[in-house]
């Protein structure tokens, strides 16, 4: 039988992640261990949304179930998308058919590749439509995980905050800025993205992974949509 194979969707946090600073608070040398003080945006890198982020709800970070930060995910292959591409229901393909409520969705567009450009990574992203959001919502996504760092157009705030609302008023998990997505080779996987759990968090870093080759009596645990 063939192993489960696991594959890191997050991106490394360092000084060149905008939004992240490390700062050396002691040292073997001088105190006697090593340790640093982490400054970190509460979007930065691979990152989860809560409802308060957008004032789409009282949800926060502490407070999201741990059932709400993982699931089977269809993974929709979108690689070439074009800069400022809307994403549209029609883009889903055969998934939009076999899509159940509760389950997942990955969104790989290659966008990863553009961190460091962010004229591009950042300026010029593939959205979420309205239509998209209002199917994500209307079908109980549980976890919609894209690759830019946004889900929508971060400098149109009429789009950015119309686009949030929906998903997160309908309780749709965010997850953004993934990276890794071009190695998942299954059409589907079991997708985790674990977040901090920071008191009254409106958003937060989270090392998300997929695994490939799991079935659901192989789980330990039940991850059903509530």
């Amino acid at each position: 039988m063939q192993q489960p194979r696991l594959i890191d969707l997050t991106r490394i946090l360092g000084p060149a992640t905008p939004g992240v600073s490390l700062d050396q608070s002691r040292t073997v040398a001088r105190d006697g261990w090593n340790a640093r003080t982490l400054h970190l945006y509460s979007h930065a890198g691979t990152h989860m949304d809560a409802q308060t982020h957008f004032d789409a709800g009282a949800g926060t970070i502490d407070a999201k179930p741990l059932s709400r930060c993982m699931g089977w995910a269809w993974v929709v292959d979108l690689e070439g998308i074009g800069d400022r591409e809307s994403i549209t229901i029609a883009h889903l393909g055969a998934v939009a058919e076999h899509f159940a409520p509760g389950e997942c969705l990955l969104l790989r567009t290659g966008w990863s590749r553009h961190f460091g450009d962010p004229a591009r990574y950042r300026d010029r992203l593939p959205r979420i439509a309205d239509d998209l959001a209002h199917w994500c919502a209307d079908h109980r996504v549980n976890v919609l995980g894209v690759e830019p760092p946004s889900v929508a157009d971060v400098n149109d705030l009429g789009e950015v905050t119309r686009i949030h609302k929906i998903l997160l008023g309908a309780d749709v998990t965010i997850v953004e800025g993934l990276i890794n997505l071009s190695a998942l080779r299954e059409p589907k996987v079991f997708l985790i993205a674990a977040p901090l759990r920071i008191e009254n968090g409106d958003g937060c870093p989270c090392r998300a992974f997929a695994f490939e080759g799991l079935c659901p009596e192989t789980l330990p645990f039940s991850p059903d949509f509530p």
